[in-house]
């Protein structure tokens, strides 16, 4: 178990969250650049996007749920587990990351993953994340989509407790109110780089799955005396209702972990669902465009569950004027790379004219 070693900490940087209470196995290398993408940029009328590269870690193929699995593997360690269970649809990238943590820390691993995306292709059932499990050396449960993942995952840990085994528990995506002390944590970096760049940024653009990396931002944000307002959220999971009282509730909990002096107002919380489409993991033409738009314009490459659905959001926001001529955007990528193998025949045939 070490502690938070990333620039959120550093002792030189005017933007600072002491998070050194809680328990942090360091799963990064550092902080993660933000960078321009001027072809990009110069396609979509002149708004100046940036993007911080989350997707630019080293461990279990890469991804921002790494962020969270700093406090979560560092609080089950902790507590002495040397099990660690989670849950997820089956082409999960918390999962996928999860069991590379636990393998790093010497853990077992076992994943609750549920059919929930209505996908039958080889590529989605086989390839991608669930390959990586595999290779972790995870244990995966395979659910049907209308299974509860969470209450199957509590009773497998009450089994595996009464064999002897110390079992934690991890939530979808992380996104329990330790878990998004990383984010939090990746607020305070933010700000930091944008200081050292001279940057300052109209928006940050990420997606809402579970809502646990919307919920860390806004938290150390509002830690940092800064609008969590900043932050433009395109829900990949719920509709917006829904996704915006579970990531309030989270941001709340967050916070309090941090300083508990301090609230979050519901109106921080911006969420658009418009990107959603027609449910979780179910491709739409605006992922597939934005998708192929980044990979062409600047040698980046999006995920089709979450990156890229909220990039068609920045995308359509840019060229319906939301974000002005010269105003700086900066886009989270949150990985979730292997996705891509798993969704080949999404992109099959949808651009033809090339």
């Amino acid at each position: 178990m070490t502690s938070v070693t990333n620039a959120a900490t550093h002792s030189a940087s005017p933007y600072r969250l002491d998070l050194s209470q809680h328990p942090c196995r360091t799963l990064l290398e550092g902080p993660t650049p933000i960078q321009p993408l001027p072809r990009l940029s110069q396609a979509l009328g002149g708004v100046n996007v940036y993007v911080k590269r989350d997707d630019l870690t080293g461990l279990g193929g890469g991804g921002n749920k790494l962020r969270k699995l700093e406090f979560l593997v560092g609080e089950a360690l902790a507590e002495g587990a040397d099990t660690i269970v989670t849950v997820g649809a089956r082409q999960s990238n918390h999962a996928r990351l999860t069991a590379a943590a636990a393998a790093q820390a010497g853990m077992q691993c076992e994943l609750v993953l549920t059919r929930a995306v209505p996908r039958d292709d080889f590529e989605y059932l086989e390839n991608g994340n669930i390959l990586l499990d595999d290779l972790f050396g995870a244990r995966v449960h395979d659910l049907p989509g209308t299974a509860d993942a969470l209450a199957f995952a509590l009773a497998r840990a009450d089994a595996l407790r009464a064999q002897g085994r110390k079992v934690y528990v991890c939530p979808l995506g992380g996104s329990s109110p330790v878990g998004c002390l990383g984010y939090a944590a990746c607020a305070a970096e933010i700000m930091t780089q944008s200081h050292a760049q001279g940057l300052s940024f109209a928006r940050i653009i990420v997606p809402n799955g579970s809502g646990g990396m919307h919920a860390g931002l806004a938290a150390g944000f509002a830690a940092l005396g800064i609008d969590p307002g900043l932050v433009l959220a395109y829900t990949v999971l719920a509709k917006a209702e829904p996704a915006h009282a579970a990531t309030f509730e989270k941001a709340g909990k967050t916070l309090a972990l941090i300083d508990p002096a301090r609230r979050i107002e519901g109106r921080s919380i911006a969420i658009d669902e418009t990107q959603l489409g027609e449910g979780y993991g179910v491709p739409t033409d605006a992922m597939r465009e934005a998708v192929r738009l980044v990979a062409s314009k600047e040698g980046l490459l999006l995920d089709p569950v979450y990156s890229g659905k909220a990039f068609a959001g920045l995308v359509q926001a840019a060229r319906s004027g939301r974000f002005a001529r010269g105003e700086n955007v900066l886009f989270v990528m949150t990985g979730g790379l292997p996705g891509l193998f798993a969704y080949r025949s999404a992109f099959e045939g949808d651009h033809d004219d090339r």
